[in-house]
């Protein structure tokens, strides 16, 4: 699989929560419109790092605990990784980043969209990287 390397440069135009963390990320190309617009979809606890450095223990579907998160809306992309067998890695301009990693039992995040290679990371993870 191929390193979302695209993401770097996107916004994040939107989050939601549900059981489920939802994070769209798009950017524009000046002569053609899109040139990614894409979601994660994280479905198992995960890292986020605010601006400040402190670093959050998160778990989808736990409403408020998940305010942090918020944070991102309007964030750019400054790198973008995946380590241990699929472990998701995002670093923000402002500082803030998040770390996704593995689940032995479940699907633990996935991407879809326009101007990116859709990626799932599934049960036990995934490797074979190409960067």
């Amino acid at each position: 699989m191929k390193v979302p390397a695209a993401l770097v440069g996107t916004r994040v135009d939107r989050t939601s929560f549900d059981q489920q963390v939802r994070l769209s990320f798009s950017a524009l190309d000046s002569d053609e419109g899109y040139r990614v617009d894409a979601e994660l979809v994280l479905e198992t606890p995960f890292l986020f790092r605010d601006a400040a450095g402190e670093w959050h223990e998160l778990d989808p579907g736990t409403g408020v605990s998940l305010a942090p998160v918020l944070a991102l809306f309007g964030q750019s992309v400054a790198a973008v990784d995946v380590r241990d067998r699929g472990a998701l890695v995002i670093d923000f301009h402002d500082g803030a980043g998040l770390w996704i990693g593995p689940d032995s039992q479940f699907e633990s995040w996935h991407l879809t969209g326009h101007g990116i290679d859709g990626i799932t990371v599934g049960p036990g993870g995934e490797d074979k990287w190409d960067r």
